[in-house]
């Protein structure tokens, strides 16, 4: 196993703090940002493949598609 960057543990406080308070206000920002299940790009359904390859191709394939379809409504003024 390979271990990249560290992380720093936060200790935890007993009393609150307006610094704090922004941090979490900021990554509670960003974790509504992240892709829900309405931006996967891949369609429900139960999928059957041959290989790894043959899956992550199908993967590719739809991100990729639906990453195409998400520009195009942006073009055209629509928030997707």
């Amino acid at each position: 196993m390979r271990t990249v960057g560290q992380r720093k543990e936060r200790p935890i406080g007993l009393l609150a703090s307006g610094a704090l308070l922004a941090e979490g206000a900021r990554f509670n920002d960003e974790m509504h940002r992240l892709p829900t299940g309405n931006t996967t790009f891949i369609a429900k359904g139960v999928y059957r493949f041959k290989t790894h390859e043959d899956a992550n191709q199908h993967q590719l394939d739809s991100l990729a598609k639906g990453m195409a379809k998400l520009a195009l409504e942006r073009v055209n003024g629509r928030n997707g």
